[in-house]
């Protein structure tokens, strides 16, 4: 079992940086791929970056390319999202998400374990 908490959303101005941190509970945080999706109004919830168990591997999806970054830390049993260069459509409620295994491709893959969720504000 793990628990997820995310923290760090709030309100920014266009072309600003914010950093989410997703505190996880449990032994096994470090056997987990681990993910961050957001959920847009009237949007479907879409996958934005993941990372694998160690963090060698690291994959984002096209429009936050170059702009996210994604780490983690095994030793604080922590993720991060690293956000520049923020946009009006980066928008969104963000999640973190834990799964037990890296996927073929970021849409395939199974995230069993969910955070509640924290609010990023893009706006003038």
């Amino acid at each position: 079992q793990v628990q997820l908490v995310e923290s760090g959303g709030g309100l920014v101005q266009p072309g600003g940086s914010l950093r989410l941190s997703c505190a996880a509970s449990g032994r096994t945080f470090s056997s987990y791929a681990m993910a961050w999706f957001r959920q847009a109004p009237g949007k479907e919830r879409a996958i934005v970056a993941r990372i694998n168990w160690s963090g060698g591997s690291t994959d984002y999806t096209d429009s936050v390319k170059g702009r996210f970054t994604i780490s983690r830390d095994n030793a604080k049993n922590t993720v991060y999202l690293q956000m520049t260069s923020l946009k009006p459509a980066d928008t969104a409620v963000y999640y973190c998400a834990a799964g037990p295994r890296w996927s073929a491709s970021m849409t395939s893959g199974r995230y069993d374990y969910w955070g509640q969720g924290t609010q990023v504000t893009v706006s003038s």
